[in-house]
This record gives structure tokens, sequence and C-alpha cells, in this order.
């Protein structure tokens, strides 16, 4: 399906007022997915999380895209029991495999309810998807029904820096096809590199203890999640990559971009450029500090508020 480029920039302009967001994520996979999906859902004045779709993924703990994408599954339901947030009609099992080299389609329940509220969507009110995790599930929408992409505005985080020396980073090597669909799909990308820019969105254990720890039951199982990722904390801070992706739509501001011309990317995972192509917009740097500030601010407010539905019966 063609695009005009006027009409691609229109769509890649960052906007105000309440956004209509999906957010497709492996949140068993690492432990920054569950800070980007609790951010977004305390931020309703911000964004509308419409769903949420499990992501496959292949680690070190586990062989199998379909068994990553269960466990993300249940992970995300882990996180809105202790949010309090009922999952039924917001969260979709995506797909078992990857789209790969064959650049096929894959089915899944994820994939149907993503094209049908894409096709619910206008350039006026467009559906923003947050993917933070191999591009499977988007990647098959695309394929399976292109007329969505006038309606969507993919966030990807995804890749390093666009002169970063490889681009062997795992959103983006579990699924090379999926990834090339979306690049050469020509729908509105905005591209959130990891090493060189979200690289800088990190905590330390002293923190999260201290600020994250004490904000109720999300709180501790966030904290949990944190502090089980690694053995020795001693001198270590760890990478909360997936918030700078949540970060974009929230605040752009939090997120500085660029419009640039969308990479080649190549079969050996290397960016190729091409002033010709289709533009989409870049960012180059984000901004920690507010981030961070803005996502414990709002976890304290939640745990102050559980507070006073405690103690008002006995008022």
């Amino acid at each position: 399906m063609s695009m005009s480029e006027s009409y691609r920039l229109s769509m890649l302009a960052p906007r105000s007022g309440k956004r209509r967001i999906v957010i497709d994520t492996d949140t068993y996979n690492e432990i920054d997915d569950q800070f980007a999906i609790v951010h977004a859902l305390l931020s309703p004045e911000s964004v509308d999380v419409e769903a949420i779709y499990a992501a496959p993924f292949v680690n070190e703990t586990n062989d199998d895209p379909g068994g990553g994408m269960e466990l993300s599954y249940e992970e995300i339901l882990a996180l809105l029991q202790r949010l309090s947030i009922p999952h039924e009609g917001l969260v979709y099992r995506g797909v078992t495999n990857y789209v790969g080299p064959g650049k096929q389609p894959v089915s899944a329940p994820a994939v149907d309810d993503l094209i049908a509220r894409a096709r619910n969507s206008s350039s006026g009110d467009p559906l923003y998807v947050i993917a933070m995790a191999a591009i499977s599930n988007v990647a098959s929408a695309i394929l399976a029904a292109p007329d969505i992409i006038d309606r969507i505005v993919v966030v990807w985080l995804g890749g390093h820096a666009i002169d970063w020396q490889h681009q062997n980073e795992f959103n983006l090597e579990q699924d090379i096809g999926g990834t090339q669909v979306l690049f050469d799909s020509g729908v509105p990308l905005v591209l959130v590199p990891c090493e060189g820019v979200t690289s800088i969105l990190h905590s330390t254990v002293p923190e999260i203890e201290r600020y994250v720890e004490p904000s109720g039951e999300i709180g501790r199982f966030l904290a949990m999640r944190f502090k089980g990722y690694c053995d020795d904390h001693v001198g270590w801070a760890k990478e909360i990559w997936d918030m700078g992706a949540t970060a974009w739509v929230l605040n752009a501001d939090w997120a500085p971009s660029v419009l640039m011309p969308t990479p080649i990317l190549t079969d050996d995972m290397h960016y190729s450029l091409d002033r010709s192509r289709h533009m989409m917009r870049y960012v180059y740097a984000i901004n920690r500090n507010g981030i961070m500030k803005d996502f414990i601010v709002r976890l304290s407010a939640v745990n102050a508020a559980a507070g006073e539905q405690m103690v008002s019966p006995a008022a």
C-alpha cells in the first residue's frame, strides 16, 4: 500500500492530548517491560491502554518462541493482578513463531485484535503500537492486512544507534525477517534504539529499594524482578530499556527525535542507508531523570491511594 510522504510525516508528528495505545511485549524475557507497562497504565491522562499483546522470545532459559510468548502472557497477568486491573478483553496471546526470512504472517489472537483496532482508527486518531519485543506480532498484522499501515504509528524499541558498529540487538535479531517487513512496509515508525540511546536509562538497587519497593504490592513485585536479575549488586546498574518506548508517547520531550530515512536492514544485521527511502522518526537521546521521576511519583501516588482506602472504614 502506498502512502504519501506528507501523510506519513503528519502521522509521525508528536501529538498532545490522550492517545490510544496497544503494547506488544516479551514481558518475561527481562525486567524492563514490566516497568514500561506499569508506567503506561499509571498515566491515564496521557494514554488509553486498549490492549497488551504477549510476544515470543527465545533466551538462555527458554528455547521455544511459543513458550516465551506464554511466559510473557502469564507475566502480564501477574502485573495486572497486582494493579487490580482485570485482564479479560485486555491481554491477548501473540504468535508462537517468528515471521522469519519467509516473511509470511503468523496467526494469533493478538494479530487479529491489532488488525481490528487499527481498522477502527483514523489519521486523526491513530492507534499507537508500542512494541518492546521481536516485532513478529506487528509484522504479521502488517503482512496479513497491509491496509492498516495508514491507521497506526509503530513505536519500536529495537536495534542499536544508527551509527553503531552492528545491530546484534535482542529484539531485532530474534526476527530479522519481521524487522525487514517493518522497515520496508512504509508504516509510520518511531525507532527507539538500545545501545547508544536508551542504554542511559538505568537504575540501581538502592534507588529501587528506596523509591519503588515501598509502593505497595506492585512496587514489591517490580523490586523483586529488578533485584533478581543479578546476584551481585555491588557497583551494578541495570538498563530499563523499554521505558524509552513508552516515554516517547507519554512525553516526547523525554525522548527527543529527528526525522530521517528508514534504514535498510541487511540479512547480516547491519544498517544500509538510502536517502530516497521513506522517512521515520529516530529517537537520539533519553531524559533518564525525567522518566524515572515521573514513574516513581506515579507509583507513590498509587501506594498513597491504597493506604487511604485501607484506613477509610475506620475514619
